[in-house]
């Protein structure tokens, strides 16, 4: 405001000044004199003046002119100028308007909209980094791939979109059904720009697919260094690769880095229980039963589970019954109160014919977790002491249509499998799998092969009945 009173006060002041001259000439009188040649022309003061006024405007006008028709020179002879600068401002905006139009075109599905307003973009701009992305997006949305391969091919001519055309081709290619070359496209990508998450996750998909675990584990590795999986998850995956890398390498014959393969796996994640158990009959392999006895344990107080109980088992092959339980007490006691180790408890008495042991292990598990498992122990329990057989039938045929307990299942499509695998079958997700008890409605309950511990325990009930 205070700006807007000064250039006021300034305005009213040049006028009064200009006012002021122009009064003092009027006042002054006489005559200016211009002598040229022979001709001599008297002006008056204020004539001079206004003479002197209009001779400066019409230099001031003849020198624009004269710059103008000079740069209109310089226009047709295609040097830069303030025209040139112009048209070329004028064609680029026009370009650019073109471009956003095929953007927004490409954005609701016009493939074909897109390709013509892009072409015109890419005659009035001459940017082909921006326009081949644009149109090789666009030809593919109308279904022309033979297109869309050119134009992702151009974006490997330039530095700034080399990725971006890599990345184009790699998803034909994975369109069309050729792996082989969509992963070395995949690791051209990876190598240009490490830190995009859509490419980690493919070229680790397709190495994962493809069985190629140690260039899986480098990408892993790369995915947790740029901050984009979680350290611990990445620790358990990078477990998950190594067992897997291992049973390939068993699978080969080379047992010596295959055991290697198996221990580290197993000291990245101590709690994944396949890789405890690999790690476990390899060090059982070569002798050393202290070892696979702690990994056991270890990997058992993360989370209980018949396989890791059974391979606890096979670390003495020739032992009684009492040998047994005596050396399962440093297995037992840990985690003594979950369910699994209930369940082994109550196997390991019926196997030694302590019935009232097994009874006391088992608890209420038969009413709080009625499976297969709980009520066949259940069964064996009451064969073993001298109950009815239409008793122990009833609680064999509860078995029987009861739920078979915790499997694995994977957590992200819920298909039940019968064994642990790095990869679901059925989604391919990888490390998905969770050992839980899956719904009733998805549980198989009716296999005979659940029951198949306790069939031998009564089998072994009946024959020292027998022999009484």
């Amino acid at each position: 405001m205070i700006w807007s009173l000064i250039r006021i006060i300034l305005f009213i002041g040049t006028i009064a000044l200009i006012t002021f001259g122009i009064a003092f000439v009027i006042e002054t009188g006489g005559e200016v004199r211009i002598s040229v040649a022979s001709m001599e022309y008297s002006f008056s003061p204020l004539m001079a003046v206004i003479g002197i006024t209009f001779l400066l405007i019409s230099i001031w006008i003849f020198t624009i002119v004269m710059g103008l028709l000079f740069a209109v020179f310089r226009f047709f002879n295609g040097d830069e100028t303030a025209i040139s600068r112009y048209f070329h401002n004028n064609r680029e905006k026009n370009g650019f308007d073109a471009l956003a139009d095929g953007m927004v075109s490409l954005a609701a599905g016009e493939g074909r909209n897109a390709l013509a307003q892009v072409s015109k973009a890419e005659k009035m701009l001459g940017r082909p980094e921006l326009t081949n992305l644009v149109n090789a997006q666009a030809a593919e949305m109308t279904g022309d791939t033979k297109k869309a391969l050119k134009y992702y091919k151009k974006l490997l001519e330039n530095d700034r979109t080399r990725f971006v055309g890599v990345r184009g081709l790699m998803k034909q290619k994975l369109a069309e059904g050729d792996t082989e070359t969509a992963m070395k496209l995949a690791q051209k990508a990876f190598a240009l720009h490490p830190a995009h998450v859509e490419t980690q996750n493919l070229l680790f998909d397709m190495q994962s697919d493809a069985g190629d675990w140690v260039g899986a584990r480098d990408t892993l590795v790369t995915k947790v260094r740029k901050g984009t999986l979680p350290k611990d998850v990445g620790k358990r995956r990078e477990a998950i690769l190594g067992m897997a890398n291992a049973k390939d390498l068993l699978d080969k014959g080379d047992v010596e880095a295959g055991k290697t393969a198996a221990v580290n796996a197993n000291k990245l994640a101590p709690t994944l229980i396949p890789a405890a158990v690999l790690a476990a009959e390899m060090h059982i392999a070569s002798g050393d039963k202290s070892a696979a006895a702690k990994g056991l344990k270890k990997a058992w107080n993360g989370n209980p589970h018949p396989d890791l109980a059974a391979a606890f088992a096979d670390i003495e092959e020739d032992e009684t019954s009492a040998q047994r339980i005596k050396r399962f007490a440093a297995l037992t006691k840990i985690n003594p109160t979950s369910i699994e180790t209930r369940l082994l408890k109550a196997e390991l008495a019926l196997a030694d014919e302590d019935f009232p042991a097994a009874r006391r292990a088992l608890g209420d598990l038969h009413e709080t977790q009625p499976n297969a498992r709980s009520l066949s122990i259940m069964a064996a329990i009451h064969r073993g002491d001298g109950a009815d057989d239409k008793v122990v039938r009833g609680w064999l045929n509860k078995a029987l249509v009861a739920s078979r307990g915790p499997r694995w299942i994977c957590n992200s499509c819920n298909k039940i499998h019968e064994v642990w695998a790095p990869k679901c079958d059925n989604c391919k997700a990888f490390d998905s799998m969770d050992w839980k008890t899956p719904p009733a409605s998805d549980d198989v309950t009716k296999s005979v092969g659940a029951l198949s511990f306790v069939d031998s325990v009564l089998t072994v009930s009946d024959d020292s009945q027998e022999a009484d």
